[in-house]
């Protein structure tokens, strides 16, 4: 074989590298300085992959060739083998290969790795000889420290690279990049054009350059400058990637296939040309070869956010519904908050019948979503799923709010106008909109509008023609049998909720709805099997585990029963917030602090960054006593939620409990910071400032208010409070006025305060007059009317509640608190009309302790002896921790002569101390037995 004329041709032409390779195995004669003759050559023309199969070959000959082993690692670095390309260039070093040119390239291909600090700590004092190489390695020790986040250090180094070789490109790259981040784009795309003037051929800046472009909306010269660059180096991926991304982005499908052929070409089986592949696959609908595309790109990059994002849109889209499931939970916690992970996994839930997680899903950016209509209406579908159709509404109508003028939503401009009030025009357009949508938002936002407004006979209209497009979906019999309850046919009801769990066993709103029917009926073991049934199709429905757990509580349970059934949602759901929450707050409302602190500590190693978690783990530690580390636990709140003020505001709870005044002042002026207008920490501060005498710096704070929020109340209340806080009468009184002129909308909080302040300060007349003035502008605020009537009953002034409470009756005579607080009122005027209210609110609200007891001793003092002691045992088995009842109850026994019984419920009462306010009462009462 004539060896020079095989390599003279092979010189000529562009091959492959597999070619490159037979050719060479056939060459075995071949020198070492001809193979690194042939690379050097192949790295001119930028084809890294002969170049490195060559000095291979040259190194299996002469492994000592430093030069070889420097060209290698140039090539594998141009090639994005980092790691290989590092261990080369130190194989160089080691042979002695000149530092200027090995080291900046070493740092380069560490920085590739990522090893930031490495970089720094190996190379921050290295001294260079040749300008250029003192250059680009402080331009690597510049992009090293903007790694680290510290720009100032960045913009030291990438000055010394200017100063080492005035003008050099990829400093001025660096100060671009830090332009951009500071926000100056034209400033930075302005430097990357000084350092192509001077390097035309450096592909990075034209990527760059690209970026910032297409950033500031210059689709067009973006495409250009990404172009460039790719014309300067045809293999460089993230050109194709951007170009393909920016043909994407335009609809230019056809152009978009071209280019990825091209990348194809390049390189097929790298992650990002399979996980373009696979977007393009599904921008054509083809999901089939966009599964296996993206299934290709995972292989390879099992962890990647956005593949796996990809993966679960294309797996939606497939109705494999578990599956994209998986991918978007793993895809959630590294993709933006409200990206499109978070919409689609929540969509997946609510079409595989799963609405209870998507609620779950929804939950914790329910208070980031008040400017995007389109998560706004998602939530109002998850809410309207969950059965909780009040919410739903409120969240159809502000993402209505949002976006009124926008003809593809007509279902919003609809909502709208029912929110002014315009009812007939925003019912017969969501009507057409629904009956032309083949969708159900419409419908929903409809039905939601109607069972709102109580007109339960069109909504079950409204719910039949959205039974006409989703006959066998379990929300809309779950929707009848709602609506058919708000019409009292609980037959019906129980009917369309048993469709809705025959469709789909595992449908929880449905069984929910079942199970509350049959506790009206006094079947608690008919609800429990609902609940059942709902897990033998759904072993893990947190719902369903978390309701039996609740029953079980209120039927009396242990805590440990009912913590054995929190726990086995929080064993088959570990990674989700509700159960741990749930036993967290068992064992805190039961004053189990050991147990709470173990449950806490469990969560906080399973779920390390939710906010929820550490928040209750804060809270439970609060509660043991443990300052320090509730404040070091809601530090680390502080550091994942800088932008939120919640942990600032749990730090002051702390540090008031802890008896540091001057340190919870401290912590509510940084939530201040975070949030300038936040009310609680302005509330917080005047509590603090008015315990420490310092009225002037409250009433700043409350004036502040008031310059924030100029149309409403809250900052007059805040003064007005202060003021009566140090029995100021009169300056509270004139807070609460000029509150009640800026702000008349909230007239229904000021009012009360303004009657109170007159008549604490010796003004009965003024408030007396004030009341009959109010009560005759606005004769609706039931509100200052209970108001009235509580304040009277307080003052012993028993007939002027009684007028009060009769006046509330006529506007809302089914009102079981109002009948409730009559009736004891009537009891204390001997008014035998009283046990009638009573009679009536406690079938208006059966079983309500409170309730149970106003009736139980209006009987006891009538003499209705038997009936009423059976009324307060059965108030206790509803209410065991309600004393104010025990102690009706003891001196009910004590009228019946059964003194004993009396005892022991006065010695439970007793037992709690200073807990209980009346403890004086129970002493007198204990005394005469």
């Amino acid at each position: 074989m004539n060896t020079g004329n095989s390599m003279s041709g092979l010189r000529k032409a562009t091959v492959s590298a597999l070619l490159a390779t037979l050719l060479l195995v056939g060459c075995g004669g071949e020198k070492p300085e001809a193979m690194l003759a042939s690379a050097r050559e192949y790295l001119a023309k930028h084809d890294h992959k002969a170049a490195a199969i060559q000095l291979k070959n040259a190194l299996q000959k002469n492994p000592e060739l430093a030069e070889a082993r420097f060209l290698l690692g140039k090539a594998l670095l141009d090639g994005s083998d980092p790691t290989g390309a590092e261990i080369e260039f130190r194989r160089a070093l080691e042979f002695k290969y000149p530092a200027d040119q090995v080291t900046p390239l070493l740092a380069r291909s560490m920085l590739m790795r990522g090893q930031a600090d490495k970089v720094i700590k190996e190379f921050g004092k290295a001294e260079l000889s040749s300008p250029e190489a003192r250059a680009d390695l402080q331009t690597a020790l510049g992009q090293a420290y903007l790694m680290q986040s510290k720009p100032d250090l960045a913009e030291a180094a990438f000055a010394a690279a200017l100063l080492a070789q005035p003008g050099y490109p990829s400093a001025l790259m660096g100060q671009a990049r830090m332009k951009a981040g500071r926000g100056d784009l034209p400033g930075a795309v302005a430097l990357l054009d000084v350092s192509l003037e001077k390097s035309p051929k450096l592909y990075e800046a034209w990527q760059l350059k690209g970026d910032l472009l297409a950033a500031q909306g210059d689709s067009a010269g973006a495409m250009v400058a990404y172009r460039k660059g790719l014309e300067i180096k045809p293999d460089n991926l993230s050109a194709h990637s951007a170009i393909i991304r920016g043909l994407l982005a335009e609809g230019k499908l056809d152009e978009a296939v071209k280019q990825l052929d091209a990348m194809k070409k390049v390189s097929a089986n790298h992650p990002q040309t399979q996980y373009l592949r696979a977007m393009v696959a599904y921008q054509q609908k083809n999901y089939p070869v966009a599964r296996e595309a993206v299934l290709q790109m995972l292989k390879a990059a099992p962890e990647s956010p956005y593949g796996l994002q990809l993966a679960g849109l294309i797996e939606y889209e497939l109705k494999a519904y578990p599956q994209a499931e998986a991918y978007l939970q793993k895809a959630l916690p590294r993709t933006p908050e409200l990206g499109i992970a978070r919409r689609v996994l929540i969509a997946s839930y609510l079409r595989d019948g799963q609405p209870g997680k998507a609620m779950n899903v929804i939950e914790p950016v329910l208070d980031k979503i008040d400017k995007d209509s389109n998560m706004l209406a998602l939530a109002g579908q998850v809410f309207m799923q969950n059965g909780q159709v009040d919410k739903a509404g409120t969240y159809f109508a502000k993402a209505a709010a949002l976006d009124p003028k926008n003809t593809g939503k007509r279902t919003s401009l609809a909502m709208v106008n029912l929110a002014k009030g315009d009812s007939d025009v925003a019912f017969r357009d969501l009507e057409q909109v629904a009956a032309a949508d083949t969708g159900n938002r419409a419908d929903l936002a409809l039905i939601a509008a109607h069972l709102q407004r109580r007109e339960f006979d069109q909504a079950l209209k409204a719910i039949a023609s959205l039974e006409k497009k989703q006959p066998d979906n379990p929300l809309t019999h779950n929707l009848r049998g709602t609506a058919l309850l708000g019409k009292r046919d609980m037959a019906g009801a129980r009917k369309s909720f048993d469709k809705a769990v025959a469709l789909n066993p595992a449908y929880f709103p449905a069984a929910a709805n079942l199970a509350n029917l049959d506790l009206a009926e006094k079947k608690p073991d008919e609800a429990r099997k609902r609940f059942e049934a709902v897990l033998a199709k759904d072993p893990k429905s947190i719902q369903a585990l978390l309701a039996l757990a609740q029953m079980r509580a209120k039927a009396g349970g242990s805590t440990e029963e009912v913590a054995s059934l929190i726990n086995k949602a929080v064993t088959a759901n570990p990674t989700e917030l509700a159960p741990r929450l749930a036993l967290i707050g068992l064992y805190l409302g039961k004053n189990e602090v050991k147990s709470a602190l173990s449950a806490a500590q469990d969560a906080v190693a399973a779920l390390p960054d939710k906010p929820e978690i550490l928040d209750a783990a804060g809270r439970v530690q609060q509660a043991a006593g443990d300052f320090n580390q509730a404040l070091a636990t809601y530090g680390k709140l502080a550091a994942l939620k800088p932008d939120s003020q919640l942990a600032y505001l749990r730090m002051a709870e702390v540090e008031v409990a802890a008896k540091n005044k001057d340190g919870a002042r401290q912590s509510l002026q940084k939530a201040l910071k975070v949030k300038p207008d936040s009310l609680e920490a302005q509330r917080g501060i005047i509590m603090l400032d008015l315990d420490a005498g310092r009225l002037t710096d409250a009433l700043t704070v409350a004036r502040d208010v008031q310059k924030q929020r100029p149309k409403e109340a809250i900052g007059y209340i805040f003064e007005g409070d202060a003021q009566a806080s140090k029995k100021a009468w009169a300056e509270a009184v004139s807070a609460y006025r000029a509150g009640l002129k800026s702000a008349p909308a909230d007239g229904g909080e000021l009012a009360p305060k303004l009657h109170w302040a007159l008549l604490a300060g010796g003004n009965a007349g003024e408030a007396d007059k004030f009341a009959e003035t109010w009560l005759k502008d606005h004769p609706k605020d039931g509100r200052f009317r209970l108001y009235l009537a509580e304040s009277a009953s307080g003052r012993k002034d028993y007939a002027g509640a009684a007028r009060q409470y009769r006046a509330l009756l006529e506007t809302q005579a089914n009102n079981p608190a109002v009948l409730n607080n009559l009736a004891w009122v009537a009891g204390q005027l001997k008014d035998p009309k009283a046990i009638e209210y009573a009679e009536k609110a406690n079938k208006l609200a059966p079983n309500q302790p409170a309730l149970m007891d106003t009736l139980a001793t209006l009987l006891v003092d009538k003499g209705d002896t038997a009936r009423g002691l059976d009324l307060f045992k059965r108030a206790l088995e509803t209410a065991p921790q309600a004393a104010a009842i025990r102690l009706n109850y003891a001196k009910a026994l004590i009228k019946a002569g059964q003194k004993n019984e009396a005892k022991n419920e006065l010695e439970q009462i007793a037992k709690l101390g200073d807990k209980f306010p009346a403890q004086a009462e129970v002493a007198q009462l204990q005394k005469g037995l």
